[in-house]
């Protein structure tokens, strides 16, 4: 049955191309008539939803699945451990400390869960003060990307009176004093115009004790209002890093610290990539993809920096580095070896010194260590395994397990395997499949293929309460490493970017088809989800094959590619996708696949749930409802259910209830529309 929604005649003409835009008017999020529209698409699917019997049944087991103690790995910060910890079903996890690895009967810092009442406060960043007495950290609410930095003493466990605001993924860089802090932010929102509140990005100082408005302004660029900045502290070092938007290039510079010196530009060019590591004086250690798409590590010293002179510490291999810890005088990288993590160390003259020996098919969440120590703590995680944290010893090269959820011992019936298949372009794909073990490959089992590509992220092995669930009731999940992501490095990004984004949505296809060939399943049984970017993803796929899937969930998507830019972060995302406005090269690509722009009225869609947040101000709500009002216009045959979370963003910080409910919706949906008894 077909839903009706208002259109308008709204036509935009892009280079000589009129487009029409009939649902431009749901853009307006307070808009009274929006929030109505809203509210009864909601109320839809919520009754569509409702009505399924065994919904509870699905609730009760993602709870039951979800309820077991996690653990971040412990931080030694002076005399303490500090680690974030959830007893199971808090929403949000506590930060607390021990003084011992043991973690008993921890000490609560800060519990967020006490700052909302609907739990949804999230501690998105901290950091501690040198002499370890405060600590500075960002707390986010109802899922926003905007950040507010409070302070506490740690020796009376009070916050300062002050409150920093208007922060955005900032992170935070005390001095050696510990007497305050650097720290980015943009103007109030209310001073500048609604276009430019994600530009004019700068570096402050706040003293502690006194209010945000007496901080002292340490960096700007007036020429280049783009670019966004990350101050690092280090010995006598104050060094930003510049970024414009999602693209992996980045400028360094630097100045002694404490020192009202002009920054002296490092690296200036804005071509490549650096991150900063460490530094030995006036040498730095640098990460960078310079003449190295897969990673290396760089020394260059700050007085000699032209890059003739800068040396190589550890050359790029044939593995991506995915992050690198200095520890010890140790360098501790982790590699992604085909979409999965593994460890190795090297002094800090390069030479290679060990492998760690950790399982296969794991994701390596954290490493931290003393910088004096012989011991490191390194977290990973599975397809079929929560974190589990353990510690390594150099001396006698030995893991001791430190957190381990015992819970999870069910996890031993599934298994997981990797395969290669081959994209339209011949292009050799990894793809993670994980099961019970004793499925039958009859061709008739309910499969959910998930796949993002994009943003140089990688999808290596994650663990989901709800994939277990599903896999629990003879579920199949699967997750394809697209091009655009960074598993082989820069180059396998770049390949799906730009005018080459319709390599990611080739993969995708590539793999369903090979999973069908395989008689893993069937096009009725065969379901997809992507998120955000992977939204995008999916909103292309069943535009393009709508025949080819069962289902579709379709989260947090990108949908108008013609207007993303003109919304709160969407101008970061130009790089990854570009600017259809303004160049026509652009525009004839991202027209070709924009989901909003390519429903097809003639087309049987598969069932699909789309998802947003009203508060999403990452990707905005708009491109969920004008995408299901698209979807919903051609008389589809199949349900169009549109779900959007309140009091809820972009999913960062999502408390705990708000997760199993969403997760309950989706996996109830799919269970309907593929006809999977449970």
């Amino acid at each position: 049955m077909s839903i009706t929604s208002k259109k308008e005649n709204v036509v935009t003409d892009y280079h000589g191309t009129k487009v029409k835009d009939p649902y431009r008017w749901l853009e307006d999020m307070q808009s009274p008539e929006v929030q109505q529209w809203t509210d009864e698409q909601n109320n839809r699917t919520q009754q569509y939803l409702g009505n399924i019997s065994y919904r509870e049944k699905v609730k009760k087991e993602i709870t039951e699945w979800t309820n077991f103690e996690k653990v971040t790995v412990p931080e030694k910060i002076g005399d303490y451990y500090y680690f974030h910890q959830n007893d199971g079903l808090q929403n949000q996890p506590v930060l607390s400390r021990s003084t011992s690895l043991d973690l008993e009967n921890p000490e609560v810092i800060v519990d967020p869960n006490s700052l909302h009442e609907e739990g949804a406060a999230a501690i998105t960043s901290m950091a501690f003060s040198k002499d370890h007495g405060y600590l500075a950290y960002a707390i986010s609410y109802n899922g926003s990307d905007w950040q507010e930095i409070k302070i506490k003493d740690l020796e009376t466990k009070k916050d300062f009176p002050e409150v920093i605001n208007w922060c955005r993924f900032t992170n935070i860089a005390w001095n050696k004093e510990s007497s305050g802090f650097y720290y980015s932010r943009y103007p109030d929102p209310n001073t500048v115009p609604e276009n430019e509140a994600s530009y004019h990005n700068q570096v402050y100082f706040h003293q502690l004790g006194t209010a945000q408005e007496e901080d002292q302004l340490v960096y700007e660029d007036r020429d280049r209002k783009e670019l966004a900045f990350s101050p690092i502290v280090v010995e006598d070092y104050l060094i930003l890093k510049a970024t414009d938007g999602t693209e992996p290039k980045s400028r360094i510079y630097y100045r002694s610290l404490n020192s009202d010196d002009s920054f002296i530009p490092l690296i200036s060019d804005g071509e490549d990539n650096y991150d900063f590591i460490a530094n030995d004086g006036e040498t730095f250690y640098m990460h960078t993809n310079y003449q190295a798409p897969k990673g290396k590590i760089i020394a260059i010293d700050i007085n000699n920096p032209e890059k003739e002179n800068w040396k190589d510490v550890v050359p790029e291999n044939d593995d991506t580095i995915s992050f690198i810890r200095y520890i010890d005088q140790k360098f501790i990288i982790v590699y992604l070896h085909h979409a999965y993590h593994i460890v190795k160390t090297f002094d800090k003259n390069g030479s290679f010194l060990k492998t760690i020996d950790l399982p296969t098919f794991v994701s390596v969440t954290d490493i931290k260590g003393n910088q004096k120590g012989e011991d490191i703590l390194i977290s990973y995680h599975s397809f079929l395994h929560p974190d589990q944290i353990v510690q390594y010893n150099y001396q006698n090269d030995r893991l001791d397990s430190i957190v381990d959820p015992e819970d999870y011992a069910k996890s031993n019936q599934f298994e997981t395997k990797q395969i290669f298949y081959s994209s339209k372009d011949g292009t050799k794909i990894p793809m993670y499949i994980t099961y019970k073990k004793g499925i039958e490959l009859n061709g008739d089992n309910p499969l959910l293929l998930f796949g993002y590509g994009g943003y140089n992220i990688s999808m290596t092995p994650s663990f989901s309460p709800a994939n277990m669930m599903w896999m629990d009731n003879g579920g199949i999940y699967a997750v394809a490493n697209l091009r655009g992501g960074s598993e082989y490095g820069e180059e396998w990004h770049l390949a799906g970017t730009l005018e080459k984004k319709q390599n990611v949505f080739d993969d995708f296809i590539s793999a369903a088809e090979w999973l069908i060939e395989h008689k893993y399943t069937n096009p009725k049984k065969l379901s997809i989800m992507g998120r955000s970017n992977g939204g995008l993803l999916v909103g292309a796929c069943i535009n393009q094959r709508p025949d080819l899937f069962g289902a579709a969930l379709c989260m947090v998507p990108v949908t108008d590619a013609l207007r993303f830019h003109l919304f709160t972060a969407g101008r970061f995302w130009i790089n990854e996708f570009g600017n259809a406005e303004e160049n026509k090269e652009h525009f004839d690509f991202m027209y070709k696949y924009s989901p909003l722009h390519n429903v097809n009225p003639n087309a049987e869609y598969p069932p699909t749930l789309i998802t947003t947040g009203d508060h999403d101000d990452r990707v905005v709500p708009l491109h969920a409802t004008k995408f299901a009002a698209a979807l919903q216009e051609h008389d589809p045959k199949n349900p169009i259910l549109l779900r959007v979370d309140k009091n809820a963003g972009h999913g960062l910080g999502k408390p705990t209830e708000k997760w199993i409910e969403e997760q309950t919706d989706l996996f109830t949906f799919l269970f309907k529309e593929l006809n999977v008894s449970i």
